[in-house]
């Protein structure tokens, strides 16, 4: 079976506009019978001190718990009636919040969407009940051996970078987390210059932009908690922060976890991250080549071939200053040395002899068709638009990321590996079962 290259892959720039107060709106109308708000606030556990890390997690819990003008649930309750959907993430570097309602409902159900965001009560016996919830949620996290041993690489991968950090954070540190903490950090941080609201679906862009302009002018007035002069709460921005100098040796860490019942292991490298995107699509590229899919060469060598693994992949993480280039497997505990070494030996094949041309062109052809397969949707193009722009300021390398692909030659990939993927020289971590 072979895949097809659709035809015109890149999107057209959606509209953009800047209201007084700072908040960016961007719409696009959609010939489908939905509309999604998509509200992006730059902030995630990146911007947390050491002693509130978890509070930006902990918070989008909170928004929901209701305003000076909706009780506790009213909210979910008017979202529920009209069958349209609500719910919100929280990254490293960035919340958001959503609902996709049809069209004739958005004008009634986007403000109340806004007031949520702009102006939760906070009140303190939801919030110790809430406290229990979050804390549940790490601990089935804590429990959850494949999130464990990824929280152990990302803090083997980083030193001193918060990326080492879980963004859910430790429950030392929720525990002792007190409600006008959490207020002081909402108003420091969500702020209307501080956000980028997506409308994508079937109503006119001018339309879609008043209803949102409007929305936020008229909950905007129940803010008594964001009026005051806000406390500073201990924070850091992303923008300050420094890569980590690639790894110049080994870095090994092993743990003995007794509810594994195969080994798992991940090799890490630091590569470049948005600050830096131009080098990241190589990077991207080489993921592909190495580990994902069926026909990816560590899966056919290492699964198909040999047998000496029963899952492997790779990825490219780019997060903001500083991305992760993450190749891992699960595995029985004696192919342990064979696998690493064999890893590396891959790498250093691509970095001597390259990728080839048909190998090239298969990651082309198939970038291609997952952008136009994963922006079918109001909401998967309303993500799209509110990452990049709440990250970058800027649409166009969302709008052509398969032109940039396209664009790679293969010495492109060799340099990219050559000069980010040492084969001596990464962060490991294995976790082994008990013996």
């Amino acid at each position: 079976m072979t895949s097809i290259l659709l035809k015109s892959p890149t999107l057209t720039m959606p509209k953009i506009c800047q209201l007084p107060n700072g908040l960016t709106i961007i719409a696009e109308q959609m010939p489908v019978e939905a509309v999604n708000l998509n509200v992006w606030l730059n902030v995630g556990s990146v911007m947390e001190a050491d002693e509130i890390n978890g509070m930006a997690h902990f918070l989008e819990h909170m928004v929901f718990k209701g305003t000076p003008r909706l009780g506790s649930g009213e909210f979910e309750r008017f979202i529920e009636e009209r069958g349209a959907v609500t719910n919100a993430a929280t990254s490293q570097e960035y919340t958001h919040y959503y609902i996709t309602t049809a069209p004739r409902d958005f004008a009634e159900l986007a403000p109340l969407q806004l007031d949520v965001i702009l102006n939760p009560s906070i009140p303190d016996a939801a919030f110790e009940r809430e406290r229990l919830v979050v804390l549940e949620e790490i601990r089935r996290s804590e429990d959850n051996p494949r999130r464990r041993t990824f929280y152990r690489a990302m803090e083997t991968c980083f030193e001193s970078l918060p990326y080492r950090r879980p963004v859910l954070g430790p429950a030392s540190v929720i525990e002792k987390l007190i409600p006008q903490q959490m207020r002081d950090f909402h108003a420091y941080w969500y702020r209307p210059q501080s956000m980028t609201a997506v409308v994508v679906g079937n109503l006119p862009v001018e339309e879609s932009i008043d209803i949102v302009a409007k929305g936020f002018l008229e909950v905007g007035g129940c803010r008594d908690a964001r009026d005051r002069v806000c406390r500073e709460v201990p924070s850091q921005s992303s923008q300050f922060l420094t890569p980590e100098p690639p790894f110049r040796d080994i870095v090994r860490r092993e743990f003995v976890d007794d509810s594994l019942q195969q080994s798992r292991l991940v090799m890490t490298w630091r590569v470049p991250g948005l600050t830096d995107l131009s080098q990241t699509y190589a990077l991207d590229v080489l993921a592909v080549i190495l580990g994902q899919g069926k026909v990816s060469r560590l899966f056919r060598d290492l699964r198909e071939e040999r047998g000496l693994v029963s899952q492997v992949g790779a990825s490219n993480m780019t997060q903001g200053v500083q991305g992760v280039f993450y190749i891992s497997a699960q595995l029985p505990t004696e192919n342990i040395s064979e696998v690493e070494a064999a890893i590396a030996e891959h790498i250093r094949k691509i970095q001597t002899e390259s990728v080839t041309e048909a190998e090239l062109a298969r990651i082309r052809t198939q970038v291609a068709n997952r952008f136009i397969f994963s922006n079918e949707r109001p909401s998967d193009r309303a993500n799209l638009y509110g990452y990049y722009y709440s990250q970058l300021r800027d649409l166009e390398p969302a709008l052509n990321y398969p032109a940039y692909i396209q664009s790679l030659e293969v010495a492109d990939i060799q340099a990219a590996a050559q000069r980010y993927l040492d084969p001596d020289a990464y962060g490991i971590v294995v976790m082994k079962p008990t013996a």
